[in-house]
This record gives structure tokens, sequence and C-alpha cells, in this order.
């Protein structure tokens, strides 16, 4: 696993176009950036714990999947990257790289000025272009 977390777009849109490529930490400007801001109008599905995004890159594009409450589920993430730095299959969906970025940001509470830990926790996969698997019915 490379623990770099400088990995730019150029070096995603590489791993993009090989299939061997291993997933990476990848920071989360970078991310931001390639979803315009997590633009409502790039929003491609919605669940109970997250949000996913298609980013668009010059060369493809890629889903981004932003998970809310992460503070109530942080081992659950760390558990679910594990998983899927393992894993590999062709019938699966390639799992590119993930996010766990946290930053202080000041705000007001309670009349004073606070620094609070924001987390960001995203997982990022390849684009599948035909829709979301619950448009395909399943025959036996």
């Amino acid at each position: 696993m490379d623990l770099r977390v400088s990995i730019t777009q150029i070096e995603l849109e590489c791993m993009l176009v090989d299939d061997d490529a291993e997933p990476k930490a990848l920071p989360f400007p970078l991310l931001e950036k390639i979803t315009d801001g997590f633009s409502d109008k790039l929003e491609i599905g919605r669940g109970g714990f997250a949000v996913v995004y298609k980013a668009m890159l010059d060369n493809g594009i890629i889903a981004v999947k932003r998970m809310s409450n992460t503070y109530m589920y942080e081992k659950e993430f760390h558990r679910e990257v594990e998983c899927l730095m393992k894993v590999k299959h062709k019938n699966l969906v390639r799992f590119l790289g993930y996010c766990a970025d946290t930053q202080g940001n000041m705000g007001s509470y309670n009349g004073k000025m606070v620094m609070a830990d924001v987390q960001q926790r995203l997982l990022c996969f390849e684009y599948l272009p035909k829709g979301s698997l619950d448009d395909f019915e399943w025959r036996k």
C-alpha cells in the first residue's frame, strides 16, 4: 500500500486505465476538484450513509462515495477500506482509492470561537455508466 497522499489527477487517470493499479490514498482537494465541489448536478446516488458523485477526469469518469456521520462509523470505514483493498474480481466494481482527511475548522459555538475537527471519508470506484443495480430485474 502506498502511504503517500500527494497523488495527482494525472496519476489517478493512469490508474483508471491500468487494471493492475493498486488502490491509493487520495487527497480531499483532488476529489473536491473533480466533483466540482461535490456539486448537486454531479450527484448520481444517495443513501442513508453516503452520497455518490460522478467525478470527471480528462480520460474518463469515476464514482466518488462521500460518507456522512463519519464519527459514528470510523471503525466501519476502516474495515470497509481494508476489505476493498484486498478484493479484486472481474465481476466487482473496481476500487480505486479512499480519502481519510481530517481538518480543523474554526466556528462559533455558544458565543465562543472553537476549533472542531471535520472528517472527510470517501471511497472511489470505477464508474459504470449503465445505471444502478436497482434498475436490473434479477431472474432465477
